[in-house]
């Protein structure tokens, strides 16, 4: 193990090997990364484990230099286990580069299969054992990251000190068809708001996707900005600051040059920033088989049930005179066209799409029996996971303790993180 330095911490880059399938532990291995966090000073301290699922999926644990955001907190009293989960950052990476060495797209899919909330959770158990010496420790999920801790306390409490979740309350029996059918309208009205903040905005994505309709331009690296992914920088507006940050780059777009208008190098530059995959490309093909649960393919459901909502039809609103509605917390076939990162798995998503061999991933019985102290944050209008179905699972979990906030989106705690820890810390010890 190595370990360093950064102001107020003691790091340590940690490894571990687990079975690619828990089934099978004498089978295929895989190498998972974990970053060690303990406050200076601390380091041989008797301190209880924290580990930290980031969001996603397809994302590795934040980078953060020093006592930044909730980790602040947190290494008050605990010693932090930043995990990236199997397939991301440095937990044997998974993308266009590594998986054709599985062989075609049947074979990469079969592979990945084995890369969702369940597997993530047996991985942690694996781990938990090697570094608290069988103690069970505390689990702070983010987004995604509360998908796969709703399923540990459904599988395996009994390594679960205390669980907080920020943003991250799945709906436990909602197939994917329904979970765009409450997405759509929620898109919406972030659209709507930005578009009464920045009224001047309703005429620059216009007029930059009436210009993408017409040349379909090429941007650097090879990504093909449509009208269709121009739409998907609706992503920002999940974030606390993600409409200035939209209103910024839109007001960049063009240039004057010796051939008229064009896409500024700037403009180019923080769409592909935002759009890539590149540096997390599970996020685009397992987005979908995070919600599947049954016999029932999740067939493309947000591309199926966008056709239910034109009015984010880019094509129709063009050829009328209403505002462009932006898109977001969606992943479509053409993702795996115009992203060079993506190309080379269009095959190998359909065959995910196509699959209807999933496992259930929640158990309501063993939820409304829970013991483990809960608490979870419920952004009001969270546009990456539905309120309303979060809140109906919040009552499921026996002792589970919500606070519902409009003072943050979906962000809250990478944005502004002690003070949510520390509220959700309170509220799951009873304190609050």
């Amino acid at each position: 193990m190595t370990s360093y330095r950064q102001p107020g911490i003691l790091l340590t880059d940690r490894r571990f090997t687990v079975p690619l399938d828990h089934a099978d532990p004498a089978g295929e291995q895989l190498e998972l990364y974990g970053r060690e966090v303990v406050a200076s000073g601390r380091s041989g301290a008797d301190l209880p484990w924290l580990v930290y699922l980031e969001g996603g999926p397809g994302f590795g644990a934040r980078r953060f230099v020093g006592k930044q955001a909730w980790l602040s907190r947190a290494v008050q009293e605990y010693r932090v286990l930043l995990l990236d989960q199997r397939g991301t950052g440095r937990s044997t990476p998974q993308n266009r580069q590594t998986l054709p060495l599985r062989g075609g797209p049947q074979a990469q899919a079969e592979y990945l299969a084995h890369f969702r909330a369940d597997s993530i959770v047996r991985d942690c158990e694996t781990i938990r054992r090697l570094v608290t010496g069988g103690a069970p420790w505390t689990v702070l999920g983010q987004s995604f990251g509360g998908f796969c801790a709703t399923h540990y306390l459904s599988t395996a409490p009994e390594g679960l000190r205390t669980v907080i979740v920020t943003g991250g309350l799945p709906a436990l029996d909602t197939p994917a068809d329904d979970v765009y059918r409450a997405a759509y309208p929620r898109i919406q009205r972030k659209v709507e708001a930005h578009y009464d903040r920045y009224p001047q905005d309703v005429r620059r994505a216009r007029r930059i996707a009436e210009h993408l309709a017409e040349y379909r331009p090429v941007l650097p690296g090879g990504y093909t900005l449509t009208p269709e992914a121009f739409q998907s920088l609706g992503i920002l507006l999940g974030g606390g600051d993600g409409s200035h940050q939209l209103h910024y780059l839109l007001e960049d777009a063009f240039v004057r040059t010796g051939h008229g208008h064009e896409l500024s190098d700037a403009f180019q530059q923080g769409v592909l920033a935002v759009l890539s995959h590149a540096a997390h490309p599970l996020y685009a093909v397992l987005h979908e088989a995070i919600y599947a649960q049954d016999t029932q393919p999740t067939a493309w459901a947000a591309e199926r049930v966008r056709a239910r909502f034109p009015q984010f039809d880019a094509a129709k609103t063009l050829a009328g005179d209403g505002p462009l509605l932006f898109t977001g917390e969606s992943v479509h076939p053409w993702h795996f066209e115009v992203d060079p990162a993506l190309r080379p798995l269009r095959e190998t998503a359909e065959v995910l799409a196509a699959r209807t061999d999933w496992t259930p991933l929640y158990d309501p019985a063993r939820l409304a029996a829970n013991e483990v102290p809960v608490a979870a944050a419920v952004y009001h209008d969270d546009m990456y996971v539905d309120t309303e179905h979060s809140l109906r699972t919040a009552r499921t979990i026996r002792g589970l303790r919500t606070w519902v906030t409009d003072e943050y989106e979906h962000d809250g705690v990478r944005a502004s993180g002690p003070r949510v820890f520390d509220r959700l810390l309170a509220l799951a010890r009873g304190d609050a």
